[in-house]
């Protein structure tokens, strides 16, 4: 087990370093979300979901829908490193004509299973699904990734009842809760605790863990196969987790790093797992 631990950390690093290039690169994007979510994001593309690069559209995958899709460098970065297209793409990022837009787009990019970015939407798409694979007993799963900030949506809790109607035991909500959005907390701009308890009151089982500790997250997930109905495991994280000068910065939530600072954080990330790099 602590083999596969230390593959999955230098995993994440590796996953941290195509994020925060491609960030650097293009001058722009979400670094804060898209490093909270490495460690989640690194378990999900190595062995949690049935996936095939080499079949990207085989109809029995399982899912990812990333509501958040500001945050996509971090699944464009999952799909690089497994090989759903050319590694150097990941320098076009936000480039005009690139496939990789700020806001990943299912009918340019391979591996991604819903265009998102209108904040709230994704779980009612990841419901739909769910409910389709239960339907056709292809033993497929969805996942959902949601903000915390995000949760302020409505729609986001007609998602939820309905996924209850139909205990979609196929159907995992991760929340992102490092408790900062756009311009401030969560708590300052609209509280949203006690998120357990308002899953819990429609249904949902919910499974709290560090979103930084890889045997939480892989007993989260294993503990979600076992589930009757829907899950949600809300995942403690930091923003910007990685790159000591982004952690905890709500300045870090939409902005590229300069040559300084890019230095500095790939240093930082290398040394994380002992100088390893790409």
């Amino acid at each position: 087990m602590n083999k596969n631990i230390n593959e999955l950390k230098e995993k994440a690093a590796q996953l941290r370093e195509t994020i925060v290039t491609m960030i650097h690169k293009a001058g722009s994007g979400h670094p804060g979300g898209s490093l909270s979510m490495a460690d989640v994001f690194t378990v999900l593309y190595n062995g949690e979901m049935n996936i095939d690069s080499e079949d990207p559209e085989k109809a029995d995958r399982d899912r990812l829908i990333l509501s958040k899709g500001h945050s996509c460098p971090v699944l464009y970065s999952s799909l690089a490193l497994k090989g759903y297209f050319p590694y150097d793409t990941i320098y076009t990022l936000r480039q005009l004509g690139s496939i990789l837009q700020g806001h990943p787009d299912m009918n340019k990019v391979p591996g991604v299973d819903m265009t998102t970015g209108s904040l709230g939407q994704g779980l009612s798409v990841a419901v739909g699904i769910a409910f389709s694979q239960q339907f056709s007993g292809n033993g497929a799963r969805t996942y959902a990734v949601l903000g915390d900030g995000e949760l302020n949506e409505g729609q986001v809790w007609e998602a939820v009842m309905l996924a209850n109607k139909y205990r979609l035991s196929n159907l995992v909500a991760i929340v992102d809760f490092n408790n900062l959005q756009l311009d401030g907390t969560c708590d300052q701009i609209m509280p949203i605790e006690p998120i357990d308890r308002k899953f819990e009151a429609f249904g949902w089982q919910v499974i709290k863990i560090d979103g930084h500790d890889f045997m939480q997250i892989l007993d989260a997930f294993a503990q979600a196969r076992k589930a009757d109905g829907p899950v949600c495991i809300l995942a403690y994280t930091i923003k910007g987790k990685g790159v000591s000068f982004m952690e905890n910065q709500v300045g870090w939530h939409g902005k590229a790093p300069n040559e300084e600072e890019f230095d500095i954080a790939i240093n930082e990330i290398r040394s994380s797992v002992g100088g390893t790099s790409l």
